[in-house]
């Protein structure tokens, strides 16, 4: 207990003195090793795979950190990965990357750019890492290797966890059903960032809220099939579902309180197999998004009446509407914040680390939080500052975004400022040595 106060109360008055004591070994060891970061970044942005399928992933992160003479265990929650490197008494710190990729075609262009195709929910589709993941995975082992270079500096243990299927809102709480927290110890904090499309060298964090609460939406609208010369005698699902995308964004611009953040997002319509035949289903999948429970509760309502209301109106059957609660709003420590935003300040400059206000996407290590957990989620800049300098000029083209088959962050200097920031985090952490 003692040491665990000495590394939560006494080190943020000393933060200067110990950002301008880490980083100079920390810069100097991430230039050493960035060769190889590099190199893993681009195998793992070639080779992605999707929720729960990272078999070759996770087996690649978990030979990485066995050879930084970490205790690793894999196929926690199906195909997690956890990472354990004791160094003598004090706090364990839990820092997170994911490991899965997003069902979409890459265009970037790049030479490294994924081709892979695989199959998911029952189609053939390409498989992308346009969401950072790649980036997050590489500086997540450079920072497991920067620590285990400065092991002389602290004391304490690290708990390094990969997890599977974030895009799909599930792999936190499989590796927390798999024992998570109590096969492997309770962390006393824990970290987590994810690539942006700011400048690179930027960091962004806030105090309580940074991400959103998602719930996921799957409505199956039935009808009657038949052939498109004859829709009389046909009810139609999809011109119900082309009635249900639209309406239902009256319950967010209508019934919901403008002052609140609420989204309803379709991203998938699936139905039909020709354009002379009316199917006799459309299946929608979409995300409902918020940060206050009771907008939360007012939209989910609304989809529903929504979707009844639209196969009601074409005389149809009642709509299959199945509504899957996602991840919660992650709610950064302020105790946390506090000092880990001296030591960024003192590293990067006021300029560089600063606060930012909450995203509207969401992610599941408020799973991890949600546990009883104090921690941390922040961003990291990966485009070059001149490319967005341009795209904030009038007329300017916009920066693709994560999630976007244009997404291309720049590997350096983001990944090493991921590693440095990252690091130093922990650091802030646990005890010196």
């Amino acid at each position: 207990m003692t040491l665990l106060l000495l590394a939560f109360h006494v080190q943020p008055a000393l933060a200067q003195d110990k950002a301008a004591e880490w980083k100079p070994a920390i810069v100097g060891h991430v230039n050493g090793i960035y060769p190889q970061l590099g190199a893993l970044y681009q195998d793992l942005h070639a080779a992605p795979e999707l929720a729960f399928q990272e078999v070759k992933t996770a087996a690649r992160l978990a030979s990485e950190m066995r050879a930084l003479g970490f205790d690793v265990v894999e196929h926690v929650g199906k195909t997690g990965v956890v990472a354990i490197y004791r160094n003598g008494p004090g706090p364990t710190v839990m820092v997170r990357t994911e490991l899965d990729a997003l069902p979409m075609e890459e265009k970037t262009g790049l030479p490294y750019a994924s081709k892979v195709r695989t199959v998911w929910q029952g189609r053939e589709t390409y498989v992308a890492h346009s969401c950072g993941h790649d980036v997050h995975m590489a500086a997540w082992v450079g920072t497991a290797s920067t620590l285990v270079n400065m092991k002389d500096r602290w004391q304490g243990t690290l708990m390094f966890v990969a997890q599977p299927a974030e895009e799909a809102i599930g792999g936190a709480k499989a590796m927390l059903a798999d024992g998570l927290f109590t096969r492997f110890s309770k962390p006393d904090v824990a970290f987590a960032l994810h690539a942006t499309p700011a400048p690179a060298g930027m960091i962004g964090y806030n105090v309580g809220p940074v991400t959103s609460n998602s719930d996921g939406l799957l409505i199956v609208f039935k009808g009657r099939g038949g052939h498109g010369s004859a829709p009389h005698r046909t009810i139609d699902p999809i011109a119900i579902a082309a009635r249900f995308i639209v309406d239902v964004q009256t319950v967010v611009s209508r019934e919901k309180d403008p002052t609140e953040f609420g989204v309803v997002t379709i991203g998938s319509i699936q139905g039909g197999t020709a354009g002379n035949i009316i199917p006799d289903s459309v299946t929608l999948r979409g995300t409902i998004r918020s940060y206050n429970p009771d907008v939360r509760t007012k939209l989910l309502a609304g989809v529903t009446r929504t979707a009844n209301a639209a196969a009601a109106m074409a005389g149809a059957p009642e709509p299959q509407v199945s509504l899957g609660e996602g991840g919660h709003a992650v709610v950064n420590s302020e105790t946390v914040v506090t000092r880990t935003e001296a030591i960024l300040r003192s590293a990067f400059g006021s300029e560089k680390a600063k606060r930012w206000p909450p995203i509207t996407a969401s992610e599941d290590f408020s799973a991890f939080l949600d546990e009883g957990v104090p921690g941390m989620y922040f961003f990291i800049g990966t485009y070059d500052p001149q490319q967005v300098a341009e795209s904030r000029k009038p007329g300017g083209q916009p920066l693709p975004s994560n999630h976007s088959p244009l997404f291309a962050p720049v590997p350096e200097p983001s990944i090493k400022t991921g590693v440095e920031a990252m690091s130093l985090a922990v650091l802030g952490s646990l005890p010196s040595r």
